[in-house]
């Protein structure tokens, strides 16, 4: 090999290598600042987080993320996806990350990168109004309740009614609305999701629906995830930073006290879930 050709060689694997050195420094924040904006998974059929009106967006979700993209200097915008869809997408890398919320769970950590937590995510059970027979939780025994598919709710609730001595039939909804739709036909006797929603929704329909009290899950609490991989860790720390600062200066209380009726307990560490 000539002096040249040599030098030539050398050149092209210092270029290789820097381009490599580049594209392996330009993490998941990186790529979100340089393209301005943070892509968001979501299912807007998850009152009062994310759900349509007039065809809008409203919601938590929507208000939260805007103060964490003023934050981080970028713009977010939010994918709709049916709810089963929207980890297979996040693990497809459609998006950044998903702001459902999920349910902290010991298994989903092992497979996905939490951020704080936004709100609490415990278990109750919502029923109509007028139902008198339904008065605490185990009056479910031998019905039929409804709860999302896919969901941690559900999983609560399947380790719930495997304790009762009559498990009552369980019907999996993609649509939560469409389970509030059956609650409220008769089709089933209660429906199971997070004291933060159902609140929410006996709330706006308090002559349709009221919360069984008190919730039969563990303690838990809802935060969004990303991929579980070192390139999401710097979007990770910059989204927990700024929730910690929306926590300090009063901005998360506001919003929980807005969209839930109430402030929450939101842990400024991670709590270690109880399932």
């Amino acid at each position: 090999m000539s002096i040249l050709a040599g030098w030539k060689w050398r050149f092209v694997m210092l270029a290789l290598c820097a381009a490599s050195v580049g594209a392996h420094a330009e993490d998941q924040l990186a790529k979100v600042k340089k393209a301005g904006e943070l892509v968001v998974g979501t299912e807007m059929q998850f009152a009062p987080f994310d759900f349509l009106e007039n065809g809008q967006q409203a919601g938590f979700n929507k208000e939260l993320f805007a103060e964490v993209g003023k934050e981080l200097g970028v713009k977010v915008r939010f994918i709709d996806l049916p709810w089963p869809s929207v980890l297979p997408g996040l693990e497809a890398g459609k998006f950044d990350m998903v702001g459902g919320p999920l349910t902290v769970t010991k298994a989903r950590m092992e497979r996905y990168t939490y951020t704080l937590p936004v709100a609490d995510a415990t278990d109750a059970l919502l029923k109509r109004a007028n139902d008198t027979a339904l008065k605490q939780s185990s009056d479910i025994a031998g019905k039929t309740v409804g709860a999302g598919k896919g969901s941690a709710q559900l999983d609560q609730l399947k380790a719930y009614v495997a304790t009762l001595p009559k498990p009552p039939e369980i019907r999996e909804y993609v649509d939560n609305n469409q389970a509030y739709a059956d609650l409220a036909a008769g089709r089933i006797a209660a429906v199971a999701n997070s004291m933060t929603n159902i609140a929410y929704v006996a709330k706006q329909r308090p002559e349709t629906f009221a919360v069984v009290q008190p919730p039969f899950g563990a303690k838990v609490y809802f935060a969004y995830c990303m991929r579980k991989d070192a390139d999401s860790k710097p979007l990770a720390d910059a989204f927990n930073a700024a929730l910690v600062k929306m926590h300090n200066d009063g901005r998360l209380a506001a919003l929980q006290k807005k969209w839930f009726g109430v402030a929450m307990d939101a842990p400024t560490t991670m709590p270690t879930p109880n399932y």
